[in-house]
């Protein structure tokens, strides 16, 4: 029987319960079990599809084509296998299932309530991944805070499902705060005990804790902790704040999280993990021989989580290489003319980031024109492919009022417009092009070389697509269609051979990236950037020898 893992948070949000929960997993995996991660959200939002980057962070997007929350690339990077549509549900989602019955009168007249109809479809939806037998364990993650009043019909399913399943089935990790008041110099357990007695009040006791604190947990404060919180020494998981998200796996593997859940669960310990892959990433990350700095071209840099997958994928591809990258945020919006020299000259690479709308628009055509000129290693990821594209037809091919029709719908000269099957559409959540769609790549490119081959599938998520019209005028002048979705005649990838590294992708390509296999696109990028920065070394040294007196 499939084994049932909730993973609860308490005191306060942003702990990492995403973390601990693809640690978790990835733990199990290296024992030989098979696990999956599901994320259960409570806002009412169907998907995050349609929130703002500043209100949720990044929105994933899995191969068959949901959008969901970003912890699922947690999940992802972590396990390094895919995730589904079935593995993020939201309250939206729920409501709308439930309602949409009523309707079709699948009720029968009886009163729709929260018990047992919104907690009924929980349930289902918490146990659907597990009813193939396909994994051994599935491990739930419950978005937002324990006492939160949208949280209350997640925890009630909880509840009843550790009754249905059998506490040797189900279990509940429960993700809190020890702070550290420097005053008192001493750690504080009070809130941990209240997160627990509130969630004891919700009819849930926590077989395990795990600890988030900045200060080491003594034995003796464990024992209390176990002793006021009722449940075993062993069940109080020490959390130290880490180095890297990739650190937690070896932390809780030391803590024993993985061993304390199996024998929770009536489980076999399996094979002791190894995660030799995972220690080589960490000790290539801890102790670089170089490092690059990457200008993140974007107009949400104020937000971290707004640009995650694409942060992740530049540490893995550093790894690879060896080399630190550091990455400095350059918010496209205070980008001119005047200024894009200053703002960039000292930078070894530029990407510019995905985004929608006007905002910014001109000071990522800028940086774009900069690197073109300048020479530097280029990387534009969707919204940033097609505003390369603007640039390229504005200050190459002469189309001084060239743009995207999302922008201006009114220009003469629109190489980038709305796709046709998207022209139709009114609502705007769950309608973009999204998901895995192959494309073919020119043999020969820059892009088939770092892919070691020529039929490749990247993940979408955007409604306007290059203008094929233009397709001549581009290759005349050396921005060459390099990739292309054969079906359809989608170009996926635009490159500049005459360039050191020019590659701009239609696709999200960090979406697919995992610590144990970076990305190509991303490991060329950043290989790219350690070669410019080597090349203008050896430029000043020959520049300073010249001047040396004879």
């Amino acid at each position: 029987m499939t084994k049932y893992i909730f993973v609860t948070g308490g005191v306060t949000s942003s702990l990492g319960k995403g973390i601990i929960a693809a640690s978790l997993a990835k733990l199990l995996q290296a024992r030989g079990y098979t696990a999956t991660i599901q994320k259960f959200d409570p806002y009412i939002n169907v998907d995050p599809g349609t929130l703002n980057p500043y209100e949720h962070g990044e929105c994933y997007v899995t191969e068959d084509g949901a959008e969901t929350d970003l912890d699922l690339g947690h999940y992802e990077r972590f396990l390094n296998t895919y995730t589904s549509q079935a593995n993020n549900v939201t309250t939206g989602r729920i409501y709308q299932y439930v309602i949409n019955k009523e309707r079709e009168g699948a009720y029968l007249g009886r009163t729709v309530q929260v018990i047992p109809h919104i907690t009924d479809e929980i349930k289902r939806r918490m146990t659907l991944l597990g009813k193939d037998k396909k994994f051994n364990f599935v491990i739930t993650e419950l978005g937002g805070t324990v006492g939160d009043i949208e949280s209350l019909p997640y925890i009630e399913a909880v509840r009843q499902l550790k009754w249905d399943l059998g506490e040797k089935n189900a279990i509940v990790v429960h993700l809190t705060l020890i702070p550290y008041l420097k005053a008192a110099k001493e750690l504080k357990t009070k809130p941990t005990q209240h997160s627990v007695k509130m969630m004891s009040e919700n009819g849930i006791n926590p077989d395990i804790l795990v600890c988030r604190t900045e200060e080491p947990l003594y034995k003796d404060l464990k024992r209390k902790i176990a002793q006021f919180c009722n449940v075993t020494e062993e069940a109080v998981i020490e959390a130290m704040d880490a180095d890297s998200i990739y650190s937690v796996p070896l932390e809780m593997m030391r803590e024993k999280l993985d061993v304390t859940c199996l024998q929770k669960l009536g489980m076999p310990l399996g094979n002791e993990p190894q995660l030799l892959r995972w220690k080589e990433f960490l000790n290539k990350l801890r102790y670089p021989k170089s490092k690059i700095t990457v200008g993140l071209i974007g107009k949400y840099v104020e937000l971290q989580d707004a640009y995650k997958s694409i942060l992740e994928a530049l540490i893995h591809s550093g790894a690879v290489n060896e080399c630190k990258v550091e990455v400095r945020n350059i918010h496209s919006e205070y980008l001119t003319p005047q200024n894009v020299v200053e703002k960039l000259h000292n930078i070894d690479a530029i990407l510019v980031a995905p985004g929608f709308g006007n905002r910014g628009i001109e000071g990522k055509i800028d940086a774009i024109r900069y690197a073109r000129e300048q020479k530097i290693p280029f990387f534009g990821i969707c919204l940033g492919m097609q505003m390369a594209c603007v640039e390229f037809a504005r200050n190459v091919l002469g189309h001084k009022d060239a743009h995207s029709t999302e922008m201006d719908s009114n220009t003469t000269n629109p190489v980038i417009s709305m796709m046709e099957d998207q022209k139709k559409i009114v609502n705007m959540g769950g309608t973009m092009r999204l998901g895995a769609y192959d494309c073919e790549l020119e043999a020969g490119s820059l892009s088939a070389s770092a892919y070691g081959m020529t039929h490749i599938s990247e993940r979408h998520r955007h409604r306007f697509e290059f203008n094929n019209e233009y397709l001549e005028q581009f290759k005349e002048k050396g921005m060459l269609p390099i990739g292309k979705n054969l079906e359809t005649g989608l170009v996926e990838i635009m490159e500049i051979k005459s360039h050191p590294f020019y590659v701009a992708t239609q696709f999200h390509p960090e979406y697919k990236s995992t610590v144990e296999n970076p990305h190509p696109l991303f490991v060329s990028f950043v290989k790219a950037a350690k070669e410019a920065q080597e090349a203008k070394k050896e430029a000043i040294i020959e520049t300073e020898f010249e001047k040396m007196p004879k």
